[in-house]
């Protein structure tokens, strides 16, 4: 069957197992496992992430991935980075992702601005798998903080 064959040649693998209502149980083919379930008004008891969470978590930790590994690589001194994301979505099925806003939150010592800046972009245009995808139904913007450990106000708070 063609579709079992591109299973079995891709290069990652999931697993989604249903638990009762609609809970699942998501594993990756790393080993790890998330419980995945479903808004109270569809039958959900709250018990783990909405899938629809899961794609922006996925958006949020592809980005600051690359971010850090492009400021590690440019020597720039890290101490944090967070990626805060807002999404809207479609009101009619598929309730695609429409609008996505990113804010970028790096704290480190010295940083320069154009270089976080590089990292940002080279992330959303170049690297981010999962925002090459999702950029496919939504506007996807980008908004940078950045935080200077060295300055008197960061030291003294």
């Amino acid at each position: 069957m063609h579709v079992a064959r591109l299973i079995e040649e891709s290069e990652l693998k999931a697993r989604v197992k249903w638990i009762e209502n609609v809970t699942f149980l998501g594993e990756s083919g790393s080993g790890h496992s998330v419980v995945m379930d479903g808004a109270p008004e569809a039958g959900g008891r709250n018990l783990g992430f909405r899938p629809m969470e899961m794609l922006l978590l996925g958006l949020g930790g592809c980005a600051a991935f690359d971010v850090m590994h492009i400021l590690r690589r440019s020597r720039q001194q890290v101490g944090d980075c967070v990626v805060e994301i807002d999404a809207e979505r479609a009101e009619t099925d598929p309730k695609v992702f429409t609008r996505i806003v990113m804010r970028y939150v790096v704290t480190g010592r010295g940083l320069d601005p154009h270089k976080v800046e590089r990292a940002v972009n080279l992330s959303a245009e170049k690297y981010c798998s999962a925002s090459a995808i999702l950029g496919k139904t939504a506007t996807i913007t980008h908004r940078i903080e950045i935080v200077d450990t060295a300055t008197p106000a960061a030291a003294g708070a």
